[in-house]
């Protein structure tokens, strides 16, 4: 459970800068100067500039307990979709990085996130993304043992459309669930697809395209990671 922080910005180092600017008027002539458009431009001038200050004071006391937030989250996200059993360490600390441009999962670059046990990489999870989903592109995170077999699969962002497209969210339906054990060795790229287009997987009543295109995505994935299994695990198999 994330702590929020309760502290305000610090608005006297914008409250002294008001003061000094409207300061270098004296009161005999405010009266004169407020008619002139270049004292209407200067006082509003002041307060964007310490509209400015706070703004930026602001930005520097959310920035890390956002940024906590969202490494919170991404934990969370990594920890459904790869079993504790499987791994003895910090997900988020054991990463690499690697390209991803020509394997179409949504980023130039890839950051994996190693799962070991007593040191030895057990598992990966990654991040990816279908980038034509019926309303827009859908972010997933996904887990797979040493094998390619997977492990879980989890949507963490999408605008699909309620009630039709929004079954692939865990919450809504357990049609993701049906990728768990799956991989490239026991479904044949032609399995890999929706009933509708000759695949092993469901598609939705109403909405067919959003899982089409979550299923080829989720198979990108695995050949991404059979791609540079070596790298990431070695050559032994179990």
């Amino acid at each position: 459970m994330s702590t929020k922080l309760n502290r305000e910005p610090d608005n006297e180092p914008a409250e002294k800068t008001l003061a000094k600017v409207l300061g270098l008027f004296t009161q005999e002539q405010l009266p004169h100067l407020r008619g002139k458009l270049s004292y209407q431009t200067g006082v509003l001038a002041a307060f964007a500039l310490a509209a400015s200050v706070l703004l930026g004071f602001a930005d520097l006391t959310t920035r890390d307990a956002i940024q906590a937030r969202l490494q919170e989250d991404l934990k969370a996200s990594l920890e459904q979709v790869m079993p504790a059993a499987l791994h003895d360490n910090d997900l988020l600390a054991d990463t690499i990085t690697l390209p991803s441009a020509d394997a179409n999962i949504g980023a130039a670059e890839t950051i994996v996130y190693l799962a070991k046990k007593q040191g030895q990489v057990t598992g990966v999870c990654f991040k990816l993304v279908a980038p034509d989903g019926y309303s827009g592109p859908i972010s997933l995170v996904m887990g797979m043992d040493k094998n390619g077999e997977i492990l879980g699969v989890r949507v963490i962002a999408h605008t699909e459309t309620p009630g039709l497209g929004d079954k692939i969210e865990i919450g809504k339906s357990n049609w993701v669930l049906s990728f768990n054990g799956q991989s490239l060795a026991n479904l044949s790229p032609a399995q890999w697809a929706v009933k509708k287009d000759g695949g092993v997987f469901d598609q939705f009543a109403g909405a067919t395209i959003t899982p089409r295109k979550t299923v080829q995505t989720i198979k990108r994935g695995l050949e991404f990671f059979k791609a540079h299994r070596s790298e990431l695990v070695g050559s032994s198999t179990e």
